[in-house]
C-alpha cells in the first residue's frame, strides 16, 4: 500500500544548462472547476518525475486539497480522475506514472450515470 508522501525543496524546479530554474521546465497541474468548486486552488507548475510527486507538492501549497483528492489511507479517492497528457493515468494506487519536465496533469471529478 502507497501513501502520500509530502516531501519537496521549497525551492523546486529543474535547473537548466545555464544554471536558471524557469517554470517552463516544470509540469503543470489543472484542478478541474468541480473540483475547485471545493478546494479554490490555482494552476500549478511543479517539478518531479511522478503523478504521486507533482500531487504532493499541490497538496503541500494547498492543504485543504488532500481531503478531497486522499481517502485515510492516503489512496487516490475513486471519484477522482487524473489525466497526464490527456491520457488517463495507469497507476492509480502508487500514482507512479512518469511525467516529463513539459507534461500537463488535469486533476477531475470522475463522474458517472447516464
Amino acid at each position: 500500500m502507497s501513501t502520500l508522501k509530502v516531501s519537496f525543496s521549497s525551492q523546486g524546479g529543474f535547473v537548466g544548462r545555464d544554471g536558471i530554474r524557469t517554470t517552463q521546465d516544470m509540469a503543470t497541474v489543472t484542478f478541474a472547476p468541480a473540483i475547485q468548486r471545493h478546494v479554490s486552488v490555482d494552476e500549478q507548475r511543479v517539478d518531479g518525475p511522478t503523478v504521486q510527486d507533482v500531487l504532493a507538492q499541490c497538496v503541500a501549497r494547498a492543504p485543504r486539497l488532500r481531503g478531497y483528492l486522499f481517502n485515510d489511507q492516503g489512496r487516490l479517492r475513486a471519484h477522482v480522475a487524473v489525466f497526464v497528457d490527456g491520457r488517463l493515468i495507469h497507476d492509480r494506487h502508487t500514482l507512479g506514472d512518469a511525467l516529463n519536465n513539459a507534461s500537463r496533469v488535469y486533476v477531475a471529478q470522475a463522474l458517472s450515470g447516464g
